[in-house]
């Protein structure tokens, strides 16, 4: 086994977050108590982001968690992408298409 490969075998696996349906400000905190859990608990945040809504405060929290640590957004639904583009925030975060993706990441 080479250095690289063992580094990576090593590194622990990244926490993945799948909330479901709307995030809005009256959802929001069982999501803000997850990520703040993993945030204290492992290096990287995968957050399955196709759910079917996400308000401001749900965009706050993504961007929040960016600044805090390595977080990796996975299969945004049509709605999250577009709200990421209009802002400007897919030109930030770290989307990937899959799952997959963001975990090998």
């Amino acid at each position: 086994m080479t250095a690289d490969e063992e580094l990576c075998t090593s590194l622990p696996a990244p926490r993945v977050l799948a909330p479901a349906g709307e995030l809005d400000m009256d959802s929001i905190g069982p999501l803000t108590a997850e990520i703040e859990t993993a945030l204290a608990q492992h290096d990287s945040i995968v957050l399955d982001a196709s759910i079917t809504f996400g308000d401001p405060m749900f965009l706050r929290l993504v961007l929040s968690t960016h600044n805090q640590g390595d977080l990796r957004i996975a299969v945004p639904s049509p709605t999250i992408a577009r709200l990421f583009r209009i802002i400007g925030a897919d030109t930030v975060l770290r989307i990937y298409p899959t799952l997959k993706d963001a975990l090998a990441a």
